[in-house]
Formats: C-alpha cells, structure tokens, sequence
C-alpha cells in the first residue's frame, strides 16, 4: 500500500459495522424518511445517467466502489447484468454480501482495485471521495478510470458542500468525521485529470422529502447547484 493511502484505515469502518444504518437514520431524522429512501434515489439516478451515456443497464456490468453495507446495491441489483463491490472494510462487504447475495463483493487495500484494465461499464462511487485523503484524490480517480472499458463512464457521487442542510449532516454523522466535501467543480477536474472526459453533473435531493411529485420536481431542477448531493459522470475514450 503506498503511503498517501495509510490513513485509509479500515478499522475507522469496522466500528460502524453493525450501526450502519443506524447512524445515518439519526442524523436524517429530522426528515422523518428512512435513510434507505435516499439511497434509492442514487441508484435510480446511476441508473438513469448508465442509460443515457453508456446503453441498457441489463446489458452492462457495474462497479460500486467503497460499498459499505451495500445500501446502494440494494437498489441496482436485478437491474444491470453484473453488479461488483469492493470496500477497504471486510467487516462491511460482509453485511453486504449478507444483504445482496446476488451481488459479487470483494475487500481490497484501497489503493489498486482487483480488476483488469478497461473491464467495465460503469464504475461509480458514492459518498466515498470525501473519506479520501486529498493528496490521494488524483490515484483514486485513477484507478477508477484504468478499470472502466473505453466508452463506459464513471459516476462520483457527492455531497454538495454549497447546501446548508448537507454540511448540517455531514457535522452531525460520526462516521464523517474526516469528511473533506469537495465542490462539483474539483469533481470534474479530478475527471479530467485522470483522462476521463466530464459529461454531465446532476444534482439531487433537494429537499428531504420524497413524493411522486417531489421526484417530478426535482427532475426539472438537476441542473441547479442546490441539491443536497450530486452526481457528476466521465467518460473513459
């Protein structure tokens, strides 16, 4: 493991191993929604920018990158062909393997993924850059780009440090402590550096309550830099 990548303990993980869940369902209590509900909303997003950028996602294989629990998973498995996850925290891709048998989970050093050059479609990681030392940022998207196929894309998914009510949040979890938010710009630098070219960024969760109509709402405003998280996407040529 290099050295930029010392501080990525999985212990600091292993802790939170079976409180998850718990723990994000606090600090979103206050919307009175169950934290899964967001999760949704990502994997329902990753899926959409999979189908516009790349093609079907029945056809294609995902990687979800810093899984945690899995909670994300939960809501693409059964939807793309193939559906990997790795985390630097055994004790979480367990909790994962338990909850998505269907999905195929690995730990790994969280320095070089255990994945062949341009072997997959879409790679996405979602709140995890934040958690990543910044001096490590530019391997990190690095990595992400060598394993994605020429035409797939990568898909970072952020907390959008311009939103009141994310930083609240973001104060408030324990397990972001060492959270360093990064602005959807620095997220499309960090795209370009590592040879992806940036295609699109979409913000979400603008308020915290879900609807049909709320989801309709917030369709007509993803180009507004006011969500609560956005997704930006890259394409590896």
């Amino acid at each position: 493991m290099s050295p930029e990548h010392e501080s990525l303990d999985p212990a600091q993980f292993d802790r939170f191993r079976d409180t998850y869940e718990e723990e994000l369902n606090r600090v979103v209590s206050f919307a009175r929604q169950d934290a899964d509900v967001y999760s949704r909303v990502k994997a329902d997003a990753i899926v959409e920018l999979a189908r516009t950028n790349v093609g079907e996602p029945g056809t294609l294989s995902f990687l979800d990158v810093g899984c945690g629990t899995g909670a994300t998973d939960r809501h693409l498995a059964g939807r793309v062909r193939k559906l990997h996850g790795v985390d630097i925290s055994t004790a979480m891709t367990e909790r994962a393997r338990a909850a998505n048998p269907e999905v195929d989970y690995q730990s790994y050093d969280g320095a070089r993924l255990p994945f062949d050059d341009r072997s997959l479609d879409v790679v996405f990681a979602v709140c995890v850059v934040h958690h990543v030392p910044p001096s490590s940022w530019p391997t990190f998207f690095g990595e992400l780009a060598r394993v994605t196929r020429t035409g797939g894309v990568v898909i970072i998914a952020e907390h959008n440090p311009y939103n009141p009510v994310t930083r609240a949040i973001v104060n408030r979890c324990a397990f972001d402590e060492d959270a360093i938010l990064l602005s959807p710009r620095t997220t499309r630098r960090l795209l370009a550096t590592a040879g992806l070219v940036p295609l699109e960024t979409q913000n979400i969760l603008f308020v915290p309550w879900r609807s049909r109509i709320v989801d309709r709402f917030e369709r007509l405003l993803r180009k507004a830099p006011l969500g609560a998280q956005y997704l930006s996407v890259g394409r590896r040529l």
